[in-house]
């Protein structure tokens, strides 16, 4: 896919929005302006390519489960349809777009498809208005997910339902990084929460050129070595509770026989860095992945240099790969590189009305001479990007 157009209408917070997606896709905005909805609704889109929508496909994606007065948009004094219409286009060869009912006053465990499309170039693969009783399937499987054994591996259309089919969620936490509790969503190379961080970063190691591994590890300034372990009942406290395989950090600052520690006790930013590095480098990971909240835990400098690297991280890992992530630390900016069309920066806000707004933020003249002046976390906190608080 040259580039990847999101459509979402009537799911939440999002009355009527069109996101133009890059490589890489940072969301800023204050709380509760609606930039987890816009991951979500990408989830619920994913879970409908592969046939299904129900409160189990979409939290294996990262999505929060809840009735269907939770997830169809609700405006005073607005008519919105009783339906979620959610679109893809893998610009400019495929479209996937179906819109999803299930009545308030009768909640249903599945969606029903009521229209589906599905086009690769100038096919329509999946043409269907409202699902009649003609089609022998149930109005709650999706057609495109079965049309998809037919297509061939490089078909648009077959790229498309499947990097949609992948996407997923990310939202790691402290305690599934240390290893010290199971992830509930566990995937390759590494799980929702950030379990398996061991044994992903192994992988990594396994299929990764030195010089990748070592550009990661540069980010780490205490850290010589990483790697995974299966014997650290000699650096853990028995009271600890531990997976079957951890990570072991050799701190270049201390004595030879006293510098390995494991995850548990290693600094929780290294673990975001490793976490961030193996979902954007390993062969192993979604074509097209969201991280919520990808500043958790690290120095706004860490973020910065974190952040100026995820572009090359993801070509490397995969030409076309994708990430979208939010972000409430200003530092974030500062590793964007604007001039590079595939880094894209969007601010959130909420209108007048209460409806999710989506602006691209690009280097317009004005911008560039503040720019020069100013970083861009610095003209974010000024209020010249928008998208803060109104407190």
């Amino acid at each position: 896919m040259k580039s990847l157009e999101i459509h979402i209408r009537g799911f939440k917070s999002i009355f009527d929005q069109t996101l133009p997606l890059g490589r890489v896709n940072c969301f800023i905005g204050a709380n509760g302006v609606g930039k987890s909805n816009i991951l979500e609704a990408l989830g619920v889109l994913g879970a409908a390519a592969s046939g299904r929508v129900d409160d189990e496909t979409i939290i294996r994606r990262g999505v929060r489960a809840g009735l269907p007065r939770l997830f169809k948009t609700s405006f005073s004094g607005t008519h919105i349809p009783p339906h979620i219409t959610l679109e893809a286009k893998g610009v400019p060869n495929a479209t996937f777009r179906v819109a999803l009912l299930n009545p308030l006053d009768r909640p249903e465990p599945e969606w029903s498809f009521k229209t589906e499309f599905l086009s690769s170039g100038d096919s329509e693969l999946v043409s269907q208005g409202v699902r009649s009783n003609k089609v022998n399937l149930p109005r709650t499987t999706g057609l495109s997910a079965l049309k998809l054994v037919d297509l061939q591996e490089k078909d648009p259309a077959s790229l498309l339902l499947r990097a949609l089919q992948g996407y997923a969620i990310y939202s790691p936490n402290t305690p599934a990084l240390r290893a010290t509790i199971a992830d509930p969503q566990t995937r390759v190379p590494v799980g929702l929460s950030g379990g398996g961080l061991a044994e992903g970063f192994e992988a990594l190691k396994r299929s990764a050129a030195e010089d990748c591994i070592d550009g990661v590890l540069e980010m780490i300034d205490w850290v010589s070595t990483v790697s995974a372990t299966e014997s650290a009942g000699a650096l853990l406290s028995p009271s600890v509770s531990r997976a079957k395989r951890v990570l072991k950090f050799t701190d270049r600052f201390m004595a030879v026989n006293r510098n390995t520690l494991t995850a548990y006790d290693a600094s929780e930013g290294a673990l975001y860095v490793l976490f961030a590095a193996v979902l954007c480098l390993s062969p192993s990971s979604p074509s097209v992945f969201a991280i919520d909240n990808l500043d958790s835990a690290l120095n706004p400098r860490l973020v910065t240099r974190l952040v100026s690297n995820l572009a090359g991280w993801l070509k490397r890992g995969d030409s076309d790969r994708r990430l979208l992530f939010t972000a409430h630390n200003p530092a974030v900016l500062d590793g964007l590189d604007l001039d590079d069309d595939e880094v894209r920066l969007f601010a959130v806000e909420r209108s007048s009305e209460g409806h999710t707004i989506v602006r691209r933020i690009e280097l317009s003249p004005e911008l560039q001479k503040l720019n020069s002046t100013y970083p861009l976390s610095r003209l974010w906190t000024m209020g010249h990007i928008g998208a803060v608080p109104n407190v």
